[in-house]
């Protein structure tokens, strides 16, 4: 057979919203909906064994329309899935991107055909491969995700992968020495009603791993040390505080400093690791990096970094940023939301990284984190954040805390 086409979505960068793959349907059907018979989608850390996938996709009638991947599904019902199926969420299976999932010519066709008819009207964009499969399966009257065992996340070093037509790399991305602890700037939002609940949980587990850090509140405690911005709390967005700490770090922080990164009081985040994935980013460039969510795309919308599991600007995205007219529509705008908005205006590209959580560790399926090495969770809400962090983000599992040594199961989370 033919070597099958390889395409890689940034290429195609006519659409804003291409990362969410539903908008290029009208496309795949018209390119390769006569001479094709799949269109396999994956990450760029998929491994594939091309005969292996070709023997797995032959027994599927490529005449039919299929739905073919590695099946997730929610234990308990989530606030990212919007508490889809909360009686019982785990008869919706959703793929896991990395095992990579399969789309047959006749689905792509009649998916391009419904968009073509009916655009998309969902304003966000939140969990994509969840929001894919709820579309496919058109509340019942479309295929539900069929799932197949040789669509794996097994380590390519793992005894399980004889069976395998795909493989994925389990491993932070490191592209050379990590980022000196030095060259990172974490900024920390907080205001005066949660100095007593979570910077103290701050304080117990990543602080340690910060050399350059600052917390920004309301009001001055001199206990933490917070620094009083001047800006007023709000109970909505951020924005008005998040563009002060991007002011201060350009003005009051090291110019060599390359790195800065705003984190909620809420957040839990492995300076460690993202030391060591900023490695594959080039300073020198507008970078700002986070987990990736969309606003009306389909209608012309952007991308956006969500806030909760941290935001990360390279000094130069920052200065770009700001040497631009854009700001914030009301000091209690969304701040992500407005960050985005002002990047896509100057043509900055929002860089996305699956390692960057906006929620707990037990919103995600347990087979999806499986294969990750997280950089942040976010929200204390039901949790202990402290064991939370020293079970997912330490340095090492087995973490020594207050003089003793700490080991978590992450089952028992």
């Amino acid at each position: 057979k033919e070597l099958p086409t390889v395409l890689l979505i940034h290429q195609i960068n006519r659409h804003e919203g291409a990362w969410t793959i539903l908008p290029l349907m009208r496309d795949f059907s018209v390119n390769y909906g006569r001479n094709s018979s799949w269109i396999f989608f994956c990450e760029e850390d998929t491994r594939i064994q091309v005969v292996k996938l070709l023997e797995t996709l032959r027994r599927f009638d490529k005449s039919k329309e299929w739905f073919l991947g590695k099946a997730l599904y929610d234990e308990e019902s989530t606030i990212i899935h919007h508490y889809a199926f909360a009686e019982n969420p785990t008869v919706f299976k959703f793929p896991d991107f990395a095992a990579g999932w399969a789309l047959s010519i006749p689905l792509i066709n009649k998916l391009a055909k419904k968009l073509k008819s009916e655009p998309l009207k969902s304003d966000f964009t939140i969990d994509l491969k969840h929001e894919i499969a709820l579309y496919i399966w058109q509340k019942g009257e479309g295929p539900h995700l069929t799932p197949v065992p040789e669509f794996c996340t097994e380590d390519v070093n793992s005894y399980k992968i004889d069976h395998c037509a795909t493989t994925f790399s389990n491993f932070l991305p490191l592209c050379g020495e990590p980022v000196n602890k030095e060259d990172v700037f974490v900024a920390v939002k907080t205001c005066r009603k949660f100095h007593g609940d979570r910077i103290p949980v701050v304080k117990q587990t990543w602080e340690r791993e910060a050399a350059l850090i600052e917390y920004y509140s309301d009001y001055t405690d001199i206990s933490i040390p917070t620094i009083d911005l001047g800006i007023p709390n709000t109970d909505r967005g951020h924005c008005g505080k998040t563009f002060a700490i991007l002011e201060r770090f350009l003005n009051h922080t090291s110019p060599r400093t390359p790195w800065l990164v705003v984190v909620d009081d809420d957040t839990l985040i492995s300076i460690f690791r993202l030391r060591k994935l900023l490695s594959c980013y080039d300073p020198n460039e507008p970078v700002f990096l986070g987990e990736r969510y969309g606003y009306g795309l389909g209608t012309g919308g952007y991308s956006y970094i969500t806030g909760g599991g941290g935001m990360v600007f390279s000094r130069i995205a920052v200065q770009k940023l700001l040497a631009s007219k854009c700001r914030c529509y009301s000091m209690d705008a969304p701040d992500d939301m407005v960050l985005g908005m002002c990047f896509s205006g100057l043509g900055i590209p929002i860089t996305h990284s699956p390692l960057f959580h906006q929620a707990r560790p037990m919103d995600y399926p347990k087979d999806y984190l499986s294969h990750q090495i997280p950089v942040s969770f976010h929200k204390h809400w039901n949790i202990d954040p402290v064991k939370v962090y020293f079970t997912w983000l330490a340095p090492n599992t087995e973490e020594s805390h207050n003089g003793k040594n700490v080991g978590y199961n992450r089952e028992d989370l």
